[in-house]
């Protein structure tokens, strides 16, 4: 079978949920035997190569905030019916607002689409941007062939918002068992079990401010735990400049608070494996797969209590209120007290995520809703 991904940015994934999303799920469909076309962005990932057997191609765009997502989705989904692909396979509600026009130029195609989070909650978007994305998820529910929640709460939403019962498939991750080279930690002023990281895009909804202030408390509530202790902030802007230098102001006066920006291969992997707990204060999300990747790494997250973080955490990891930052500094100085606690949750979020969220299973998954949908006496059972 032939496949188009369209609506990442690109892979390999530097950050952003979707990018791993699609990158995990393209090489398994590929290892299952597919062939796999992934559109990138040139600005996102440069020279264009193919990836572990993943053909990668470039579609044209504007590297801006509002144009950016659209046009690149437009010239992706022209290359892909150009290409005669047997499904196009559509992530997220922005792109999705596009998920009718396959059908127009090449009907016998099938059009899949992940709803990987409600978009128009995010901070960043002005009110003509939240009112595209608003009519994205009601394109994205009612126009494809089917529709994938990647969380049991979007699942839900779907269902109560748009009438459709969408198929639940997760995001997934894979357990690491290669060593870190701690090395690395050098660069960052960092020592292995002694920081706390925050792993996502620096975009105001995932909370990084919030972690930051909390820690600030922290530092003055309870100095005798924190002595030795930094809090590393991982991740790098996504059209937020000025969240960014707003965020770099705010932790400008302390020292412990470490600003890594982007990081990914190695030094990711040095980053998570030796860290001493996860803080995922994010205000929106699909399903996390920074809370996934951390507890594959065995570490105990304390996230905010949005359902879609529960999801994960409820059972297996800590919580707080969302944007509560007292509760937050509670929680950490809970963390920083029970060492033996935070190790043994950590254990169990690792063997949870092992046997619920792999990526072979959610690709053999994803592979037989496209057998599915390719079945035209039944395209509609797709969506149940």
């Amino acid at each position: 079978m032939k496949i188009a991904m369209i609506g990442q940015k690109g892979i390999p994934a530097k950050a952003g949920g979707i990018e791993r999303h699609v990158e995990e799920l393209s090489v398994e469909l590929v290892r299952r035997g597919h062939d796999v076309l992934v559109y990138c962005r040139s600005w996102y990932v440069w020279p264009i190569q193919d990836y572990k057997g993943v053909h990668c191609v470039k579609a044209p765009t504007i590297a801006t905030k509002h144009l950016d997502a659209i046009l690149h989705t437009f010239n992706s989904i022209i290359g892909a019916v150009h290409e005669k692909v047997d499904v196009i396979h559509i992530h997220g509600v922005g792109p999705a607002l596009l998920a009718w026009l396959p059908k127009l130029l090449r009907p016998q195609t099938k059009v899949i689409v992940t709803f990987h989070c409600i978009d128009r909650h995010h901070q960043k978007w002005n009110w003509f941007a939240r009112l595209m994305l608003s009519i994205g998820e009601l394109i994205a529910c009612r126009i494809p062939d089917a529709t994938i929640a990647v969380s049991k709460t979007l699942e839900a939403y779907c269902r109560m918002n748009y009438a459709v019962n969408t198929k639940y498939i997760p995001n997934g991750t894979q357990v690491p068992m290669n060593e870190s080279d701690k090395s690395l930690l050098t660069q960052f002023k960092l020592e292995p079990q002694k920081y706390l990281m925050f792993c996502a895009r620096l975009v105001k909804h995932k909370g990084a401010h919030v972690f930051v202030e909390a820690w600030k408390n922290v530092k003055k509530l309870r100095p005798d735990l924190t002595d030795n202790v930094k809090i590393a902030i991982v991740g790098g802007s996504a059209f937020t400049d000025d969240y960014v230098k707003s965020l770099t102001k705010l932790a400008a006066d302390e020292p412990s608070i470490v600003l890594t920006g982007t990081q990914i291969g190695d030094t990711l992997h040095t980053l998570f494996s030796n860290s001493y707990a996860i803080v995922h204060p994010s205000e929106s999300e699909g399903l996390p797969i920074a809370v996934l990747e951390a507890m594959s790494y065995g570490k105990c997250v304390l996230s905010s209590d949005i359902p879609e973080n529960m999801e994960l955490t409820k059972d297996h990891g800590m919580t707080f209120h969302v944007g509560d930052v007292n509760d937050l500094a509670q929680k950490i100085i809970m963390l920083l007290e029970a060492p033996e606690n935070v190790a043994a949750v950590g254990n169990e979020a690792r063997i949870h995520v092992a046997k619920h969220y792999d990526w072979k299973d959610i690709a053999e998954t994803t592979e037989y809703l496209y057998e599915l949908v390719s079945l035209d006496p039944i395209v509609e059972q797709a969506k149940v």
